[in-house]
């Protein structure tokens, strides 16, 4: 596999993400698959921002250390980068930008006025367009491709400022096309004609396209990061799908208006991270108690409390597993495919409108905002499954059943009366302090019934590779790529990745599958720092994982593919 791992560094407000944004869809466009994964600091203006656009000749999902390219926009960007730097990069920088003496560990470093050449143009800020005309210039890429989008992105803007944007464009692809053609960049990616067909989406606009796929039509939600990205793709499609958006006045407000939107006959999601989680969590006891179904969706950050707001981890299944007072049942989904995150949400929608139980999906920083092409999304066997019941007379909402689903009914929807409330309640919703019978049963119906039912729908992990390995690397969530990746380019035929989509309920025969695959040894790598999917596996499933074969990270960094390589490496000595 060959790629190209390109790094645009600067600082907040300087327009990084507006490169990767338009240059994601020019090289894509042009025929390479794009990988792009962004890092950025909790302020508006200043600090040390970085996006990485790995182009390559096949489909990649996952950040690497190396750089091969570097476009940084100050001294700050670059000191920020050295580290990564090598033999093997080309740093392209301003010479207004150049530190004295700058130590650039032996790579290549090419001087353009980049500066100088923007104010010609009319106006320091097409820097940034100049960037993007130089890289698609290096590849030596689709120059119609580059100019219609930039039409489209500039156009409300007025004819003058779209020429003068592709007046700069074109002038940093000529000095892009000169760096290949003198041979100081070489461009060894060949463009893949059906690449220009693939849909390009990151993880937030994957879960709300799930959600839209599952008959989403209500989103409450009060803006964090990382997870706003699934309200704003919402929100930005709402009238095409016909979607209620309310942008909540907290996180308590919008998970107790999802659990009203359901009880109304709303298909409903909420979308927070772990801080506004931590909030909801009295809602979602009601959601509980009153059998309602909830869809969740919490993108994942360092925590505790506010944390580092924009950086990635895995620190919150134990908050979902445990959150809420009382006892009743729950279903997570994590995924770590752009291609999961769709179909695990849309079938979140028809499970909690089944099981009656709040369905979570649960992502993090780094799967939310990277974005990579996929093939087409197969929806030709997608179904939005309901099942309400049209309420007679007699209806009673919590009914005793054999299964221990009650028939759910939607106010105005039938002859009864759907009556819901916070306390403990007979069959027909009405109040009680019975404990000899009602209590118990009804104790029994949310926990361990639903808990049987749901078990038997619990899917079992994918199993990629042999049997019999040498290692078995068990992951979660978005770690997936970079692990797969590692397995894939290094030929390790004798690792096999057991990768966990549904974290709970896990299912039943979970450890016979696992010990029929016959691992010679088990290692699991997770973002956090107490091993919390292992504490899960031991108490849930009786599958222990030691303490020296857990690889945590919890720096707020992604796991890159260099160092699920060296991990791989140890561990299969």
């Amino acid at each position: 596999m060959k790629d190209i791992s390109i790094v645009i560094a600067g600082e907040a407000g300087q327009g990084v993400q507006t490169v990767e944004e338009i240059l994601v869809g020019i090289l894509k466009k042009s025929g390479y698959h794009i990988c792009a994964t962004k890092e950025y600091e909790s302020r508006v203006r200043g600090g040390s921002n970085s996006t990485q656009i790995r182009i390559s000749d096949h489909q990649v999902a996952a950040f690497v250390d190396h750089i091969d390219l570097l476009i940084p926009f100050n001294a700050e960007a670059f000191n920020h980068c050295v580290h990564r730097l090598s033999a093997n990069t080309i740093i392209i920088i301003d010479p207004a930008n150049k530190i004295e003496n700058m130590d650039v560990n032996g790579s290549q470093v090419i001087e353009v006025k980049m500066q100088e050449l923007a104010k010609e143009m009319g106006n320091a800020i097409y820097v940034n367009t100049i960037i993007v005309g130089i890289v698609t210039g290096l590849f030596l890429a689709d120059k119609e491709v580059a100019s219609n989008l930039l039409q489209t992105k500039f156009n409300k803007k007025g004819e003058e400022i779209v020429k003068q944007n592709i007046d700069a464009f074109e002038s940093g692809f000529s000095l892009g096309e000169e760096i290949t053609r003198s041979g100081k960049f070489k461009q060894v990616l060949v463009p893949d004609k059906n690449v220009k067909t693939d849909i390009l989406i990151n993880g937030a606009q994957a879960v709300g396209l799930g959600a839209i796929a599952g008959g989403c039509n209500f989103i409450s939600a009060y803006p964090m990061s990382p997870s706003t990205g699934v309200l704003q793709f919402l929100a930005a499609n709402s009238n095409d799908f016909e979607i209620v958006i309310d942008q909540a006045e907290d996180e308590i407000a919008a998970l107790n208006k999802t659990v009203a939107a359901w009880y109304a006959g709303a298909r409903a999601l909420a979308s927070t991270s772990g801080g506004g989680f931590a909030l909801m969590t009295e809602a979602l006891s009601l959601a509980g108690m009153m059998e309602s179904p909830a869809v969740l969706h919490i993108a994942q950050r360092p925590g505790p409390a506010t944390g580092l707001p924009t950086r990635t981890a895995q620190e919150d299944l134990n908050l979902v597993l445990y959150a809420g007072h009382g006892e009743f049942q729950r279903i997570i989904f994590a995924p770590g495919t752009i291609e999961e995150a769709f179909y695990l949400t849309q079938r979140a929608f028809n499970i909690a409108d089944q099981y009656q139980v709040p369905v979570f999906i649960l992502t993090d920083q780094d799967f939310v905002d990277r974005y990579n092409n996929i093939p087409e999304l197969n929806i030709t066997d997608i179904k939005i499954e309901k099942h309400h019941v049209k309420t007679e007379d007699d209806y009673q909402r919590y009914k005793f059943t054999d299964n221990g689903l009650s028939p759910r009914g939607i106010p105005g929807y039938g002859k009864g009366l759907v009556r819901a409330d916070s306390d403990e309640h007979d069959e027909q919703g009405h109040i009680t302090e019975d404990m000899d019978y009602i209590r118990p049963e009804m104790v029994k119906k949310r926990f361990y019934k639903r808990l049987e039912l749901i078990e038997k729908i619990a899917e079992l992990p994918t199993w990629y590779g042999p049997e019999n390995p040498k290692l078995a690397i068990i992951c979660w969530g978005s770690t997936l790529p970079a692990i797969k990746e590692s397995v894939e380019i290094n030929d390790r035929n004798d690792v096999a990745i057991v990768h966990f989509h549904q974290i709970y309920p896990l299912p039943a025969d979970i450890k016979k599958f696992i010990e029929k695959k016959n691992p010679k040894k088990m290692i699991l790598v997770e973002a956090n720092a107490s091993g919390q999917f292992a504490n899960l596996l031991k108490i849930h499933a009786d599958i222990s994982i030691p303490n020296e074969s857990l690889h945590l990270r919890f720096s707020g960094k992604p796991f890159s593919v260099e160092e699920i390589t060296e991990i791989i490496e140890k561990e299969a000595e």
